[in-house]
């Protein structure tokens, strides 16, 4: 009685021009670049919209790039040995 016909939840399409600069917003966002950023989110809002599903797609290249950790440990400043 319907054990195998379960509908499957589709899952959202990513576009891979807006993974990218999703990506590209995260390494921008790492390195403290606000202009890189700034410059990012306007290339978004003006070629894309601000659909639910493009803004996903933005995220979703955000969240891959920020679960690599980083390969260098930040400064601390002031801290002394």
């Amino acid at each position: 009685m319907g054990l195998f016909n379960r509908k499957k939840e589709e899952e959202p399409q990513v576009d891979p021009q807006l993974s990218e600069l999703g990506r590209n917003y995260a390494i921008a966002k790492r390195h403290g670049d606000r202009r890189a950023m700034s410059r990012i989110v306007r290339t978004v809002e003006r070629e894309y919209g601000l659909a639910d599903a493009d803004w996903a797609s933005f995220k979703d290249g955000q969240d891959i790039y920020d679960a690599i950790p980083p390969g260098y440990a930040k400064p601390r400043r002031g801290h002394r040995r």
